[in-house]
């Protein structure tokens, strides 16, 4: 049997050759994974699955990279990590694509959302727990929230803090972030126009529920709502409470919070 010599071999076969096994190769790197119990038969309708919710976290530490660093190793709870970090200077660092899943939200949950961490984007802040939040910072956590609510189609109201979804674990953003510079901006769930005293009958704890609020612990979910709608502390509900609750109720019974 004659075999032809590799060296006699016109080049460019050769290289069309090697082109055709790169293009193969790239082709099959870039198939997405599917199930070898099935037959693949692939469909044009669909698109990546997008999160629904953005939740609001600040570090609790000393600098952004001291932040940078627990991100991408893990904390004294294991493993953990956030879908962005802003620095107090401003600087915006992305430590995990938008369309996969960060480790931010552990246990909690907000309305009907219990795996938070498949369904949102984590913020953390620069922000040692006590200080007010950088002007710089909250300029650039803007800029990304106009970014992403736009880009991945997630409602403006549905911005929320770390406390809000695990009221009885994390204080976090905390009652100094600037909720109501957000909620001018454009962000997140707030009351709107003249506050008014509810009817008789009203239920605040099914506001609450309304609202995303887990009930397990009442005066932890109290807490939260103060820091976040208020800026104080307190786990007991008081008349402004229930105008603000009241307020917040009839704009999600309008459907007015989906913008």
């Amino acid at each position: 049997m004659m075999v032809r010599s590799l060296s006699k071999i016109p080049v460019s076969t050769v290289r069309i050759a090697l082109m055709t096994c790169v293009l193969m190769l790239a082709a099959c790197a870039h198939m997405p994974p599917h199930n070898p119990m099935a037959t693949w038969m692939r469909s044009p309708n669909q698109d990546m699955r997008r999160p629904v919710l953005i939740v609001v976290h600040f570090t609790e530490q000393h600098s952004a990279q001291e932040s940078l660093e627990t991100l991408r190793t893990r904390n004294s709870g294991g493993p953990v990590s956030a879908t962005y970090l802003i620095g107090s200077d401003g600087h915006i660092y992305q430590l995990v694509s938008d369309e996969r899943r960060a480790w931010h939200a552990g246990s909690g949950h907000w309305g009907t959302i219990t795996d938070v961490n498949s369904a949102s984007i984590g913020i953390e802040l620069d922000n040692d727990g006590q200080s007010p939040f950088a002007s710089a910072q909250i300029t650039s956590l803007l800029q990304l929230l106009g970014d992403l609510t736009t880009r991945l189609r997630i409602p403006h109201a549905q911005i929320i803090g770390h406390q809000d979804l695990a009221p009885s674990r994390k204080p976090d953003p905390g009652k100094l972030f600037p909720w109501k510079q957000l909620a001018d901006a454009g962000f997140g769930l707030w009351p709107r126009g003249e506050l008014a005293d509810p009817p008789t009958g009203f239920d605040p704890w099914m506001a609450m529920a309304m609202i995303g609020y887990p009930l397990e612990d009442r005066p932890a979910a109290v807490k939260a709502f103060h820091n976040h709608f208020r800026g104080i502390d307190g786990d007991t509900f008081d008349a402004q409470d229930l105008r603000i609750l009241y307020n917040l109720s009839q704009i999600i019974e309008s459907g007015d919070n989906t913008r």
